[in-house]
């Protein structure tokens, strides 16, 4: 997949995940199609459209207001994030992915929570919220 130079790493990141869940849910079996995988799928497409969503507040050093809408997208794509990794599991346990699959989403997980911990600690320090 190819990354547009706009996109912040974390965005490049929860794409890639997004597209594999995609990949690896398209041969889940039938009977997962609207409980597990509609759930998987759509939390990792919210998660995708919670981090554009604060990376579009533009946040100017000492607008409260803009810096708590950034803060509220970055909190609502964390946890998807979390559910999404919950969902995974439960996949696995009910045999709707394997389990390499689940180890693959949760790598992918832990990698899109430890950059978008980081963008918030970086806006915290550099806006004082």
């Amino acid at each position: 997949m190819a990354a547009y130079q706009s996109d912040l790493a974390v965005i490049t990141k929860a794409k890639d995940l997004c597209s594999y869940i995609m990949t690896v849910t398209d041969k889940s079996p039938k009977r997962f199609r609207f409980t597990l995988v509609a759930k998987l799928q759509g939390y990792a497409l919210s998660t995708i459209e919670n981090l554009y969503r604060a990376n579009e507040v533009f946040v100017k050093v000492g607008d409260k207001e803009k810096a708590a809408q950034r803060v509220d997208y970055q909190h609502h794509a964390l946890t998807e994030l979390k559910l999404l990794g919950y969902m995974a599991q439960l996949s696995m346990e009910q045999g709707c992915i394997l389990p390499k699959q689940y180890e693959q989403i949760t790598k992918k997980v832990a990698d899109c929570q430890n950059m978008l911990g980081a963008w918030l600690n970086s806006d915290r320090k550099r806006l004082g919220i």
